[in-house]
């Protein structure tokens, strides 16, 4: 089942604008429009529209939201959970101002004195430990990581990066009459574990199923993938799940 814009806007109370917006700029874009040029969203578009209003509330700009996002290693109970401890964190600090302002309008009536501690309780504009774990974990750090490793390469080991992945690519999708969790599927996706980690960043086994798991969800690295051999990305995305359940 899908909905118009109209009806998205209302049911997240966002204007509708917002979301021609959030479409424009690759924040989210609906799955389908029809031939008229109406939007249709589909139920993974509104929990993905939930996650950014969730971030907007904690005042994370949309770029860096987008980069979270589109991290293959972001996990979105994960997300909830580290969202959750953010606003509650936010909330206690409210209600630390809201309780300074009824305290400084008592000692304006001279109901009571205020020491100047008390004047400025609630104020907090340090950085939060949450947030930055926010940033590390989805954001510009992770990508940062990866371009940084690459940036280190000559023109003639990126050459040698491009021939070892094409060769682990044509590998695995020899591979694909066997099961995933066969041992030979599972000595090539360890190569894959090993060959990422050391050129493209760190990636936890719960990162690496959570890239296995966009192999399958996004049609581009489907796409991408099954130009090696159709049934490539499915054998891939199986097998990094059963690799990582293994690894922890």
């Amino acid at each position: 089942m899908t909905m118009k814009v109209k009806e998205v806007a209302e049911l997240a109370g966002v204007s509708v604008r917002t979301l021609h917006h959030y479409d424009e700029i690759g924040l989210l874009m609906p799955d389908a429009v029809t031939e008229a040029g109406y939007r249709l969203y589909s139920k993974e578009n509104l929990e993905r529209l939930q996650q950014i209003l969730f971030f907007r509330e904690l005042d994370f700009p949309l770029k860096e939201i987008r980069t979270m996002l589109d991290n293959p290693a972001f996990d979105r109970e994960e997300a909830l959970e580290l969202q959750r401890k953010m606003l509650l964190k936010k909330r206690r600090q409210l209600d630390d101002v809201i309780d300074t302002i009824d305290r400084t309008i008592q000692g304006l009536k001279g109901e009571i004195q205020l020491t100047q501690h008390d004047q400025f309780k609630g104020f907090h504009f340090d950085k939060d430990p949450y947030e930055q774990e926010a940033r590390e974990r989805w954001g510009d750090q992770a990508v940062d990581v990866s371009k940084e490793k690459l940036s280190r390469l000559s023109e003639k080991e990126q050459g040698d990066l491009s021939v070892q992945w094409e060769d682990l690519y044509r590998r695995l999708a020899e591979l694909r009459g066997y099961a995933a969790n066969s041992e030979e599927v599972q000595v090539a996706i360890g190569e894959w574990y090993d060959f990422l980690n050391a050129n493209f960043g760190t990636y936890s086994p719960e990162a690496f199923a959570g890239l296995g798991q966009l192999y399958m969800a996004d049609e581009r690295f489907t796409k991408n993938i099954d130009q090696y051999g159709e049934g490539l990305a499915q054998l891939m995305s199986e097998a990094m799940i059963v690799f990582a359940e293994r690894k922890n």
